[in-house]
């Protein structure tokens, strides 16, 4: 499902704040969130299960790829002709890749990827995503140290 597919949800108190404590602590008990934001766990626990199944959150395990293996990460900007919309499609199926977004500017698809090691890093580069039709150019920023990730901006 693309971004554009999804309808806004609307989000009451209770909903943001089951939000920012999931945000805080994805495996907090449901009693916990409940006591936090004045709901029941068994209203928490159904408020959870509807905000998973339209798509508002996603709850997962964020690993740190250096120490599962994954030694090279980079953002590659890419220069496009033709329908973006297909590109970033085509450019989510690669497995490496962990983030698509069209933008505006000098690039028009940003593209994270996770990669093993350099090798791996040239062969994702030049044998998968330079060869995708439409792409005219690449430029790709290797990370040397990841400073700051975040999960929890909040609901605003």
């Amino acid at each position: 499902m693309t971004q554009r597919d999804r309808s806004t949800v609307a989000l009451d108190a209770a909903a943001k704040g089951i939000i920012e404590q999931l945000q805080e602590d994805g495996r907090r008990p449901y009693a916990t969130i409940g006591k936090a934001v004045g709901l029941s766990e068994a209203a928490v626990r159904q408020r959870v299960q509807r905000l998973q199944e339209s798509g508002v959150i996603q709850i997962v395990a964020v690993t740190d790829p250096l120490q599962v293996g994954f030694r090279r990460q980079a953002m590659i900007g890419l220069r496009a002709d033709g329908d973006l919309n297909v590109l970033a499609e085509q450019v989510a199926a690669i497995p490496e890749v962990d983030y698509v977004v069209v933008t505006a500017g000098s690039f028009d698809v940003l593209v994270e990827v996770v990669c093993e090691d350099d090798e791996h890093l040239l062969a994702v580069l030049n044998d998968t995503i330079r060869a995708l039709p439409g792409v005219r150019s690449t430029e790709t920023f290797v990370y040397l140290r990841l400073h700051k990730q975040l999960y929890n901006w909040g609901t605003r």
